[in-house]
């Protein structure tokens, strides 16, 4: 892949391609309520857990490295196991592996990226959910916590890497495809928490 800038704007097609299944995934975890009870919000950062779980080797990637500023500093799974120990419960009991291991289908590995990415940015609101329940940035909810340059300019580093990437119509294809596997994925780790 060689770098150059997309013009239309990768990041706002992937959110056009990928809404109504984003739309319905918010929609399952408010309806369960997620924020209701210290209870209902565990089994939340269960879920996130899982998620995360699941894209862990990403942040390790020496590809992606190379494409996604600050990448590393991205990684959200150490703060979601804190929640878990902060909360007192255990992570889920899954029998399959993580979605990526090592190697990994670099466009396809984007659209998770993009899913997590975006879910950070959306945490703006559930933190203060989160501090309904007496829970903080520094207890319980650290995961939800923004980034020290803050969510907007988080984000907008991480979308202006995404649009400056020169991709193929079928790896593009790909980044979409690979968004839409991530929502479904939370959305079936939600029917799973949330029963």
């Amino acid at each position: 892949m060689n770098i150059a800038v997309d013009t239309e704007g990768r990041w706002k097609r992937l959110k056009a391609a990928t809404s109504e299944t984003h739309d319905r995934l918010d929609k399952r975890i408010m309806a369960a309520g997620a924020f209701a009870t210290k209870e209902r919000y565990g089994l939340f950062v269960q879920m996130q857990h899982a998620f995360h779980r699941d894209i862990d080797a990403l942040y390790f990637n020496p590809k992606l490295d190379a494409l996604l500023p600050d990448l590393s500093g991205r990684r959200r799974f150490a703060q979601i196991e804190q929640d878990l120990a902060d909360l007192g419960i255990s992570p889920l009991a899954l029998a399959e592996a993580p979605e990526f291991g090592a190697a990994a289908d670099i466009p396809t590995a984007l659209g998770w990226l993009y899913v997590a990415e975006g879910s950070n940015l959306g945490a703006a609101f559930l933190i203060k959910e989160a501090e309904k329940l007496g829970l903080s940035e520094t207890f319980g909810a650290r995961h939800l916590a923004g980034a020290p340059e803050g969510r907007g300019l988080h984000w907008r580093t991480f979308t202006a890497a995404l649009d400056a990437l020169d991709l193929t119509e079928e790896e593009n294809q790909r980044v979409i495809a690979g968004a839409e596997a991530a929502f479904r994925r939370v959305h079936t780790l939600a029917d799973r928490v949330f029963t």
